[in-house]
């Protein structure tokens, strides 16, 4: 590892640290009641850190923190809390504390507040804003969930590609607001809002000032704004961009996407992810309430129980040479277990593969093959050494035969199943993620369990 990665190591591990001290520091604080040193407190954090602090306690407790969030970050808390969290707080808010956490935010973080509160009160607090916010705001609100449009800023910073880079500057330095400490670039358009590309800061001091903008502008890297929003974030991953312009389909510019708002995409990706592999609803959150999380896994835990039972439905059938050998029972769930493993392993390595869209067309059957040889290999060592200990164990030869090809063929087989479902369920445009472990457990557990007892039943009966 190098400096680098170990510098950014230690700063993650830090900054764990702190954000543990700091939620134990308010747990206290929550548990005594002292409402006075919880707003001093709060007052010292930024909203991000604030918004995951009350996303870190119970629903009965964050009334009481919000409660204590100084009034000029509420509006900035709130559009940076988690959605489901944000509903609840807001669910009871007035049209007017609406209006007054909104005032300074942008369209963006607005419209993601308005998303939360009831029709009434949006349809009122709408009607308070400037018409430019409000027409931002239901642009937004125009596209579906995942496309690009959804996720844009639409305050862009515009510039008419024939005025002088003179002009540029001194217009730049009458409105201080049009520039933050972040922005290397401006965009460039003509008379039609058509996109001409993107003028560094850099070009705008060190070329002739009399000389126009769309002289000195870069091809931009863009993406449509109706273009799924996972698409464009392998686009900033390929291209390794901060942000990008969104133009329609006529090339007219209609806001940027910044890297930070492709963060929270990825961040929501993974979560999602990890809940549906774990096969936990995408809706539950850490602190949801107990009867809710019970419900949400139901459903899962009921699925889990019929392969269950198909695996129990496998061992049933060989009932007879499990009375005759009771050392069989001991090791089935060796087998199984090994299977499993194995699986996922090939299962996780593939599903990211497939989030990241690193997987397609030939490579499949590239990595079919690999996973096979990968599975065969690993079965055939972890084959000999439980074949050793179960010799060991049981001194049976034929024990230890059974065992060690079983591990063998059901390692192999664990291997082509973890990569086999996930491509399958995409072909079917079924989520690998949802489902797959499902799958696969059953696959491991039924060709383990099968392949333990046929073979005892060949061998030893």
């Amino acid at each position: 590892m190098n400096n680098n990665n170990q510098n950014e190591v230690i700063n993650i591990s830090c900054q764990t640290e702190q954000a543990e001290e700091k939620l134990i520091y308010l747990q206290e604080l929550v548990a005594n009641n002292h409402t006075d040193e919880m707003a001093q407190f709060l007052a010292k954090q930024s909203e991000y850190e604030i918004a995951n602090l009350i996303e870190s306690f119970p629903s009965e407790h964050r009334d009481l923190i919000w409660s204590q969030v100084p009034e000029s970050l509420k509006g900035e808390v709130l559009s940076e809390i988690d959605e489901e969290v944000r509903l609840h707080i807001a669910q009871n808010m007035t049209s007017q504390e609406v209006s007054a956490l909104t005032e300074d935010l942008d369209s963006q973080e607005i419209a993601e507040i308005l998303e939360s509160v009831d029709d009434t009160v949006r349809t009122q607090v709408m009607a308070t804003l400037d018409e430019d916010v409000q027409s931002n705001i239901i642009t937004l609100h125009q596209y579906e969930a995942d496309q690009v449009g959804s996720y844009m800023d639409p305050e862009t910073i515009q510039i008419q590609g024939n005025m002088p880079l003179v002009d540029i500057q001194t217009l730049l330095r009458s409105e201080e607001d049009l520039l933050d400490d972040e922005t290397q670039e401006l965009l460039v358009v003509d008379e039609n809002k058509q996109l001409l590309g993107l003028l560094s800061l850099v070009d705008l001091i060190k070329y002739p000032q009399t000389s126009l903008a769309h002289q000195w502008a870069d091809t931009a890297v863009t993406v449509n704004d109706e273009m799924d929003i996972h698409d464009a974030s392998a686009l900033f991953r390929a291209e390794d961009i901060h942000y990008a312009p969104v133009i329609n389909e006529q090339g007219e510019l209609v806001g940027q996407l910044n890297a930070e708002d492709i963060m929270e995409i990825i961040q929501d990706d993974v979560d999602s992810t990890m809940k549906r592999i774990a096969n936990v609803s995408e809706d539950e959150e850490l602190f949801a309430p107990i009867v809710r999380s019970a419900k949400s896994r139901s459903f899962w835990l009921g699925i889990n129980l019929l392969t269950a039972l198909a695996a129990a439905f496998v061992i049933g059938r060989f009932e007879a040479v499990l009375e005759q050998v009771v050392a069989l029972a001991v090791l089935m769930p060796v087998v199984a277990s090994m299977g499993g493993i194995a699986g996922s392993q090939t299962l996780t390595v593939i599903i990211r593969g497939l989030a990241m869209g690193q997987i397609g067309g030939r490579n499949r059957l590239w990595l079919v093959n690999k996973e096979t040889w990968v599975g065969a290999i690993n079965g055939i060592i972890w084959a000999v050494v439980v074949a050793f200990i179960a010799q060991v164990w049981f001194h049976d030869s034929a024990i230890s035969l059974i065992i060690g090809l079983a591990i063998a063929i059901n390692m192999t087989v664990a291997n082509v199943a973890g990569i086999s479902i996930p491509l399958l369920l995409k072909q079917m445009h079924i989520d690998p993620a949802l489902s797959a472990s499902v799958i696969l457990t059953t696959v491991t557990d039924i060709v383990g369990f099968l392949t333990f007892l046929g073979l005892a039943s060949l061998i030893i009966l």
